[in-house]
């Protein structure tokens, strides 16, 4: 018998014969923030522009002439175009060589056949196009490197030729970033998908950076450990990828970024030239720390090929429960009074708004609201601890007193592993709903906790019903365009929390970095890439590198 937890204002019961909240309140008597997706999903009751990649199919589009009209189709263009206007009117650098034969040639040679150097158009199509179709390249090769030297390889000629490269992995980003912009060839590491060592003493693992993450998660756990990073795309993203644009993930709040938990990472300069900066030390002040240049500089520094990580003990008692608050100040009280009564075993807290559980809803199959009155918002909190009595009864107790302070109106935990996943699944599938409701713009910004939701309000005033804009994401650690990036860098905030900005946002840049900050940027991109063959078009304003 399924058997859930459930906190009602309506009434002293738990459903699923469990306890009352009488016996609860008996019982216990004695005792900066990321949203991952801020999204305007479009709903014209007119025509709309719609767009595959580079190719605009303009059809005819009511207009309103209002602010928030304008908005709208202004960013109907960006979202359905390349994504982003300066991207659409991006040029080829004229500086950069075409694929020649002889290239295939050498490539054939030194990775031992066609198996490894991929020319297939069906092949190459996937590799070419985001997983969220929206940016699509015209590559004409693959190249799928074994170990790190055929990448040095790799890099070395290309530079030699100046023939620009992209980085691939699991190909999961939002911004752009990992396919070609125009022919770039593309290095895809998927098959450097080892792991090196682990040490069960310090819980240090070295792996090559095509491993799959959800694949490292797995091993893990048969060590008794578990990653510091979850993803929603773990079982497709790489751990290189994940460095390279620093993922944060659903447990940051828990185990921090991966600048913190990366120990060392191997990485290749365009030149060819190999870094082994794969230490696996906590401590060490040696010089500068270089390995965090890499890390979130989306593969335009080099292309990071073995990853050193700390990764923690697993623990033993796990709990989750969904719960529903009546506007957006009661979320933000619960996230302070979680950190402080939850404290230590606090390991996620996120958050979906009442559209976003409505469209999970609408387009996912077997997916239902696990609380049974309907709420503004919707939160969701895991607590990971080593006492699966205490921590359980640390978490009732903690959303008892919630629910007495007014913060919480309903709530339920999980009671088996089968009912997490269900919660699991809603926070999850919201981006996969997104697809199947038609055309949408994902924004990733990083904004202080008291005005995350505030974002939200004021598109939804602007636009009216021309747009249904929705918010989620991770409340834990502080996650649409002119007026979205001016609005954000207005309350200090970040235009890209955790995606990068690949080519959708590079020229945006200066919202988030000082002029100063971006030309010390470019300096080190023209230092470590003097040709730019890396990962062109991206990070970095374009303006920086027009020939």
């Amino acid at each position: 018998m399924m058997m859930i937890r459930r906190w009602r204002r309506s009434g002293d019961f738990l459903r699923s014969a469990c306890k009352s909240l009488t016996s609860l309140r008996q019982k216990h008597n004695s005792m900066s923030p990321s949203v991952s997706g801020f999204v305007n999903r479009y709903e014209s009751k007119g025509k709309t522009f719609e767009s595959n990649a580079w190719n605009d199919h303009n059809r005819e589009l009511d207009h309103h002439s209002c602010v928030g009209g304008n908005l709208w189709m202004m960013q109907q263009y960006k979202s359905f175009g390349s994504s982003s206007s300066s991207a659409s009117k991006l040029q080829r650098n004229p500086l950069f060589s075409s694929l020649e034969p002889r290239d295939v040639s050498f490539f054939n040679e030194i990775l031992g056949g066609e198996k490894y150097v991929v020319q297939d158009e069906e092949r190459l199509e996937t590799a070419n196009t985001d997983w969220m179709h929206k940016y699509r390249g015209s590559s004409k090769l693959m190249l799928l490197p074994k170990n790190t030297e055929e990448v040095s390889q790799i890099l070395k000629y290309c530079d030699s030729r100046s023939l620009a490269v992209v980085p691939q992995g699991g190909n999961t980003g939002l911004v752009g970033g990992s396919v070609p912009v125009f022919d770039e060839v593309i290095i895809n590491v998927g098959l450097m998908n080892k792991v090196l060592s682990f040490d069960e003493v310090s819980g240090v693992l070295v792996c090559e950076a095509g491993c799959i993450l959800e694949n490292l998660a797995t091993f893990l756990d048969t060590k008794g450990f578990v990653m510091p990073l979850d993803l929603g795309a773990k079982g497709s993203c790489h751990i290189g990828g994940n460095v390279s644009t620093n993922a944060g993930g659903l447990r940051l709040i828990r185990y921090g970024s991966l600048h913190g938990t990366v120990l060392g990472l191997e990485a290749v300069t365009a030149n060819g030239n190999v870094l082994d900066m794969l230490g696996t030390l906590r401590k060490d002040n040696t010089g500068y720390d270089l390995k965090h240049l890499f890390i979130g500089s989306e593969g335009s520094l080099g292309i990071v090929t073995k990853v050193s990580i700390l990764t923690q003990p697993k623990m033993s008692s796990v709990n989750l429960a969904f719960i529903a608050c009546k506007d957006f100040l009661s979320c933000q009280k619960l996230l302070v009074e979680a950190k402080r009564n939850l404290g230590e075993i606090l390991s996620a807290f996120e958050f979906l708004d009442n559209n976003s559980m409505d469209l999970v809803l609408n387009h996912l199959d077997g997916v239902r609201n696990p609380v049974s009155s309907s709420g503004n918002f919707y939160i969701l909190i895991e607590t990971t601890g080593s006492g699966e009595t205490y921590d359980r009864e640390k978490l009732e107790a903690f959303l008892l007193k919630s629910l007495e302070q007014g913060l919480v109106s309903d709530g339920v935990i999980a009671q088996d592993i089968n009912q997490a996943s269900s919660f699991w699944r809603i926070r999850e599938g919201i981006t996969e709903a997104l697809q199947k409701a038609g055309a949408f713009y994902k924004y990733d910004l990083s904004l202080p906790v008291e005005e995350i939701y505030n974002i939200v309000n004021d598109l939804r005033g602007r636009l009216g019903d021309l747009a249904n804009v929705m918010g989620y994401g991770h409340l834990g650690d502080g996650l649409i365009e002119p007026y979205v990036y001016e609005w954000t860098s207005k309350h200090r905030g970040s235009i890209s929390a955790e995606h990068g900005l690949g080519v959708m946002k590079a020229n945006e840049i200066f919202y988030s970095k000082s002029p100063e900050t971006v030309a010390l940027m470019v300096s080190i991109k023209k230092l470590l890439d003097p040709k730019g063959i890396l990962n062109p078009y991206k990070v970095l304003p374009h303006s920086f590198f027009s020939p």
